[in-house]
């Protein structure tokens, strides 16, 4: 039993870690420019097929750094081409338009590369357990921890050390004042939407190889994350993070007790928080208002 709780809550744990690095893309995109993602899963399925498709040229690790990248600049187009028009207007409009966005890339890909399950390929020393006991805790599992541990660090560096990221900070508590003070906040716009984009194309990638391919991988990733940045707060990065890890850790827990309700427990705590807390566990105060 103890045994079988560790595997679960260890698993939770990497799960929380695929929502929290998509709901940290999607809270960015959010908080800046008032755009509600729905095809943040869509573009994390392009992330993996990506990799799956450049894999045979550039190997796993290539493909790695290389499709994430291109996700992004995929989402730079997408940006400037269409999301872009809607700035400024009602929020349903640009919730409508990534909500179709979402099944043409869902239908994109069904169409390049399949309807069909695809194996992702990594590294056979990375799907060897490090211990007969803890027969889970293989390599693959550690890295995707390890590396969304980096990549989280490395957006919070970003945000905090550069200045690109204190634009996207202040623009997010006052765009008119950042735009007064001579940044173009088109282009700020452009390159956040584009930082959102590059995380789903990482958790596109990671999770392929844990879950394999399907145009409907990231379908199962995008609600979850919009329930993480709700319980963390919205307007908070450290709060989205929180979130992200504490539904994945709470659904694996409720698997070992009460596997009927493994996806449930994550909307009852959403539920819960808005109850006691409306803003989320870190969120700011007027954010959802």
């Amino acid at each position: 039993m103890t045994q079988l709780l560790i595997f679960n809550i260890f698993n939770g744990l990497i799960v929380g870690a695929f929502y929290a690095l998509m709901a940290l893309g999607l809270s960015l995109i959010l908080n800046l420019s008032g755009v509600i993602n729905f095809a943040h899963g869509g573009f994390l399925a392009i992330g993996a097929y990506l990799a799956y498709t450049l894999m045979p040229t550039i190997g796993f690790w290539g493909a790695l750094i290389v499709a994430p990248l291109l996700t992004a600049l995929l989402g730079l187009v997408i940006e400037r081409v269409l999301i872009r028009r809607l700035y400024g207007r009602d929020p349903l409009y640009s919730l409508l338009l990534t909500f179709g966005l979402a099944y043409i890339l869902e239908d994109g890909t069904r169409y390049i590369w399949g309807a069909q399950s695809l194996p992702f390929p990594i590294p056979g020393w990375l799907t060897t357990p490090l211990s007969t006991e803890f027969f889970f805790l293989t390599g693959y599992r550690l890295f995707m921890v390890l590396l969304v541990a980096i990549a989280v660090g490395g957006l919070f560096l970003i945000l905090n050390r550069t200045r690109l990221g204190l634009r996207i900070r202040a623009g997010t508590l006052d765009l008119e004042t950042v735009s007064v003070l001579g940044v173009n906040v088109g282009v700020l716009r452009n390159l956040n939407f584009g930082l959102g984009i590059y995380l789903a194309g990482l958790a596109g990638v990671l999770a392929a190889g844990m879950l394999g391919l399907q145009p409907t991988i990231g379908t199962s990733l995008i609600m979850p994350s919009f329930v993480a940045i709700i319980v963390g707060g919205l307007g908070s990065l450290p709060g989205t993070l929180l979130g992200g890890l504490l539904i994945g850790v709470a659904s694996g827990v409720t698997t070992v007790f009460f596997p009927s309700a493994t996806e449930a427990v994550m909307y009852v705590m959403m539920g819960l928080v808005l109850l006691v807390r409306p803003r989320g566990l870190l969120g700011e105060e007027g954010r959802t208002q």
